[in-house]
C-alpha cells in the first residue's frame, strides 16, 4: 500500500479540521456546533449514547450530507470535493460488500470505484490481502468467510486508493474477541502507516486499547477531547471509583438518596458509583448514611478510575450495548 495521503497534504494544515459544524434534521439538531480537529496518523475514537450524532458527523466529513452552518475541511479540502474524496476512505457498520464475490473480487471493484487501476490496483489488493491476511482466502466467496474476515474486508475496501484520512464506523461491532483483536490488529498496521483515523464505537476497552485521543460526544457536540489520561485527570484528578453493590434495586426514594451522595446508577440496576479520594476510610460513614436511608450495601469495591467512570460522569449515562 501507497503511503496514507502520500504528497497530498499541505504541512501545517490538520488532516481534518472541524468548526461549529451544525446539522438539524427534522426537529432533531443532530450535530450541535461540533469542534474537532486531527493530525495525520492519528487515531481518534468518538464515543457518545445512540443520537449523540456520531455517524452524523462521519457521514458529514465524508460529503454524504451537508451542514446547516460550521465547516469541515479535510487538508483544507471541502468534504466531497475531488481532492477530500481522494484523502478519505470510509468503512460503514454494515458490511458492504458483494457476499457471492470472492474477496479479491470484492477488493478490486471497490478500488476501481476508489478510482485506482491497472498495475496500481493489483498492487493494492495484493497488499490488502496481506495486511489482512486473507491472501489464502482470496478466491473463495466472502459468504464462507467468518464474521472477522468480513470485517477486515470490509475495512480494506475503505483504504485501498491510500486515504489519509479513514472513517470507521463500529468497525468490530459484533465480533467475538478473538475476531475483535484480528480486526484491532489491522487497525494498528494501518496508523503505523501514517493512516489518520476517526473511528466511531461503543466498545470502551477498545476506545482505551487503540485510541490517541479519545472524543466523548452528547447531544451534537463534543463535550470533551483528550488522551485516556488527561480525561481520567480532568474528570477524577487524584480520585478513585467505587462501585456500591445493594441488597435490592432501589425505589424512587432510595434512587434520590443515592444521587444526594454523589453516586450514579450503572447497567446493572444494583450497582452505583463514585469517587473518593485518599481517605477510605469515607466509605465507612457511607455505608451508614446508606444503611441509614434503608438500602442494604452487599459490598464496597474501590479500584483505579478509568474509561468507563469517565463517560459514566460525563454523559450521564452507561454505553449502549
Amino acid at each position: 500500500m501507497p503511503e496514507a495521503g502520500s504528497g497530498l497534504l499541505p504541512d501545517p494544515v490538520a488532516l481534518l479540521e472541524i468548526r461549529g459544524a451544525r446539522r438539524r434534521v427534522g426537529t432533531r439538531q443532530t450535530l450541535a456546533g461540533v469542534d474537532l480537529a486531527t493530525q495525520p496518523g492519528e487515531l481518534v475514537a468518538l464515543l457518545g449514547p445512540n443520537g449523540a450524532g456520531k455517524t452524523t458527523l462521519l457521514r458529514a466529513i465524508a460529503g454524504r450530507v451537508r451542514l446547516d452552518a460550521g465547516s469541515i475541511t479535510i487538508a483544507g479540502d471541502q468534504p466531497g470535493s475531488p481532492a477530500a474524496r481522494r484523502r478519505v476512505g470510509l468503512v460503514p457498520q454494515a458490511i458492504a460488500l458483494y457476499p457471492q464475490l470472492g474477496v479479491r473480487a470484492n477488493l478490486e471493484i471497490f478500488g476501481r470505484l476508489a478510482g485506482v487501476s491497472g498495475a496500481a490496483l493489483a498492487g493494492a489488493v495484493d497488499e490488502a490481502l496481506a495486511w489482512t491476511n486473507l491472501a489464502a482466502r482470496a478466491g473463495d466467496p466472502l459468504r464462507e468467510l467468518s464474521g472477522g474476515m468480513q470485517r477486515r474486508v470490509n475495512i480494506a475496501a475503505g483504504t485501498l486508493h491510500a486515504p489519509a484520512l479513514l472513517l470507521l464506523d463500529e468497525p468490530a461491532v459484533g465480533l467475538d474477541p478473538g475476531a475483535r483483536a484480528e480486526v484491532h490488529e489491522a487497525l494498528l498496521r494501518l496508523r503505523a502507516r501514517s493512516m489518520g483515523m476517526l473511528l466511531t464505537t461503543h466498545d470502551l476497552e477498545e476506545a482505551a486499547a487503540l485510541a490517541d485521543r479519545i472524543a466523548i460526544m452528547k447531544d451534537g457536540q463534543v463535550i470533551r477531547l483528550g488522551t485516556l489520561r488527561e480525561l481520567v485527570a480532568e474528570v477524577f484528578g487524584d480520585r478513585r471509583e467505587f462501585s456500591v453493590r445493594l441488597g435490592a434495586e432501589p425505589g424512587p426514594e432510595a434512587r434520590r438518596a443515592l444521587g444526594a451522595a454523589g453516586l450514579l446508577p450503572t447497567a446493572t440496576a444494583r450497582v452505583w458509583t463514585g469517587a473518593i479520594g485518599e481517605d477510605l476510610a469515607a466509605l465507612a460513614g457511607l455505608r451508614a448514611d446508606l444503611v441509614a436511608a434503608g438500602l442494604g450495601v452487599e459490598s464496597l469495591e474501590v479500584r483505579k478510575a478509568g474509561l468507563h467512570g469517565v463517560y459514566l460522569r460525563l454523559t450521564g449515562q452507561e454505553p449502549d450495548p
